[in-house]
């Protein structure tokens, strides 16, 4: 499938403005969220945000930003079966997703934090858009490690898709990715009951 639109969301932002200049340079039209939007265009590249996308501003100290119909109608919808729910909802297709969680084990290691620290660095957002493009990997590339953007900037280069073995081995990836982050989680939660 041809990569045409990618939302870009991550903590942390290494590798992230030449995954983005790189995906630009290739015509594929971005959005993003809050700090990485402000990465980017800090950076001079071209991206427009999930509020404009979505119509509906981030509330709630920013808990609520990417939980919307839009986002996960474009990640989840399936081409030539779901066009016209996406058009219904204002949507369009999402075809690549590049998404690192809050650092939660990160802020369990500090020996200060607070249990409202570890609860605020519970991503709800991330995980749930990880979980429908991985679900959706047939069309949809997605990517939780930043050790694979070169590989798929490759391979948008030469076609201007990712290869169906790649997606399926990234989505592979992100559901151990988010069963392990999901554990640790629970784990850390269990230890307060």
């Amino acid at each position: 499938m041809t990569v045409r639109t990618a939302l870009l969301s991550v903590s942390d932002k290494k590798g992230l403005v030449e995954f983005a200049q790189g995906l630009d340079s290739l015509g594929v039209k971005l959005i993003s969220t809050g700090g990485t939007y402000r990465s980017l265009l800090d950076a001079g590249v071209a991206v427009g945000t999930v509020e404009s996308y979505t119509g509906s501003p981030e509330v709630m100290d920013g808990r609520v930003k990417t939980l919307h119909p839009r986002v996960h109608g474009g990640l989840l919808a399936r081409a030539g079966r779901d066009d016209a729910d996406l058009e219904r909802i204002g949507a369009e297709f999402i075809d690549l997703v590049a998404v690192n969680l809050y650092p939660f084990e990160k802020t369990l290691e500090k020996p200060n934090s607070t249990f409202e620290d570890l609860i605020e660095n519970i991503d709800i957002g991330g995980p749930s858009m990880l979980r429908s493009a991985a679900k959706n990997h047939d069309r949809v590339t997605v990517v939780c490690d930043a050790a694979d953007y070169a590989l798929v900037l490759e391979e948008i280069r030469e076609s201007g898709s990712v290869r169906d073995r790649t997606r399926r081995r990234l989505a592979a990836k992100v559901f151990a990715h988010t069963s392990a982050y999901d554990s640790a989680i629970a784990k850390w939660l269990a230890a307060y009951v």
